[in-house]
C-alpha cells in the first residue's frame, strides 16, 4: 500500500502589491527589493479573505481535479503560520465546514515555510499504515495579517495565497511519493518568529535576515544531498525541483550547490513573494496549470521556515 500525489490545486488573490506600493511605507526602491529578493510583486488577499477562505478555494481545485467529491476526503492538513484564530478552532476545521465535510479528523501543522512538506508527510504516513484513502493537504497563508509594514526588514518579502493537493492510496509502487524526509532545531527557534499569544502588542513577524540566509542554504543543501543520495537518485532522475519560494538568492545558492540546471528549477518568487506553506503548492499548481507537472513526472521538493523546520522530498506526480 502506498501514498500518490493525485492532484494539485491553488488560489490566487485578486489583489497584486507590486514594490513600488513599500516606497511611500519604509525606506527602500523598487530595484532594492528586486536585486535582493527577486521579488517584483505579490499577491495579497482582501479584507473579508480568512486563511481558510483561501485554503477551501485552492482544495476545491485539487478535490476536483482528483476526480473525487468531498465526501471521499478522510483526513485534512492545513499547513499555515496566519491561522484564523490563534489557537482554535484549527484552520483545517474552518475548511472542513466550508467543503462540507463531517466526521472526518481535521488538524493544522505548525512548521512554517515547511509545512506543506510536513503535511505531505504525514498524509504518506497515515494512508501507508493503512489508516486514511484520501488525504487533503493544503498550504494557506495570509500572511499580510502578520506583517508590519513599517520593518523595513521583512514586509516586502511575504505575500498571501493557498494551494492544495489530494494524497491518495495506490498499489503501484511506481505511482507513489518516493520518500519525504523532515526535522527541526529548535535552538534556532529566534531566527524567525511571531510572538503571538503572550505578547498581544506584538502580532507580528520577526526575522533576522542574515543568519536565515546562511543557515536556509547550507540546510536546504545538505537535506536535498542526503535524501537523494539515501534513495540512489542523481539529477538527471529530477525532472522538476521545486523550492520552498523565499528568495531568489537562496534559490541560486542552493541550485548551484546541487548542480541543477535552469530547466529543472521552478521560480515563481518574482511574482508571488513568499507565500509560506503555500509556497510550495502554489508553484507546482503554476507547472501543473503551464503543462510542466504531467502524469509521471519526478519533484524534488525542499523547504527551510521558522522553529527552525527543514524539509525535502521525491516525489512522483500521478495526477
Amino acid at each position: 500500500m502506498y501514498a500518490s500525489f493525485k492532484s494539485i490545486g491553488a488560489y490566487k488573490p485578486k489583489e497584486v502589491r507590486t514594490n513600488k506600493w513599500f516606497e511611500d511605507k519604509i525606506d527602500t526602491t523598487d530595484e532594492w527589493i528586486f536585486k535582493r529578493t527577486g521579488i517584483k510583486e505579490r499577491l495579497v488577499a482582501s479584507e473579508n479573505e480568512n486563511t481558510s477562505d483561501l485554503g477551501t478555494k485552492a482544495a476545491e481545485v485539487a478535490i476536483q481535479r482528483a476526480g473525487i467529491t468531498a465526501k471521499d476526503v478522510d483526513l485534512v492538513i492545513c499547513a499555515t503560520l496566519s491561522p484564523d484564530f490563534s489557537a482554535m478552532p484549527s484552520t483545517a476545521c474552518l475548511i472542513s465546514e466550508k467543503l462540507g465535510i463531517k466526521d472526518v479528523m481535521a488538524f493544522d501543522i505548525s512548521a512554517a515555510c515547511t509545512g506543506f512538506v510536513y503535511a505531505l508527510s504525514v498524509a504518506k504516513a497515515f494512508i501507508e499504515s493503512g489508516m486514511k484513502k484520501n488525504v487533503l493537504i493544503i498550504g494557506a497563508e495570509k500572511a499580510s495579517n502578520v506583517m508590519d509594514y513599517t520593518d523595513r526588514n521583512i514586509c516586502m518579502l511575504f505575500g498571501d495565497g493557498a494551494g492544495a493537493a489530494i494524497i491518495s492510496r495506490t498499489e503501484d509502487k511506481e505511482k507513489s511519493i518516493i520518500d519525504v524526509q523532515c526535522s527541526a532545531d529548535g535552538n534556532l527557534k529566534e531566527i524567525l518568529y511571531i510572538p503571538g499569544v503572550g505578547s498581544p502588542d506584538d502580532k507580528f513577524m520577526h526575522m533576522k535576515g542574515n543568519e536565515t540566509f546562511k543557515i536556509a542554504v547550507k540546510t536546504l543543501t545538505s537535506d536535498v544531498e542526503k535524501i537523494m543520495a539515501k534513495n540512489n537518485y542523481v539529477n538527471e532522475d529530477i525532472d522538476l525541483f521545486i523550492p520552498h519560494q523565499a528568495n531568489i538568492r537562496i534559490i541560486k545558492a542552493v541550485g548551484k550547490a546541487l548542480n541543477l540546471t535552469d530547466s529543472q528549477k521552478v521560480l515563481t518568487v518574482e511574482k508571488y513573494g513568499n507565500t509560506s506553506a503555500a509556497s510550495i503548492p502554489m508553484a507546482m499548481n503554476d507547472c501543473f496549470e503551464d503543462g510542466r507537472l504531467t502524469n509521471g513526472k519526478t519533484m524534488l521538493l525542499d523547504a527551510f521556515g521558522g522553529g527552525a523546520t527543514w524539509g525535502s522530498a521525491i516525489v512522483k506526480f500521478n495526477g
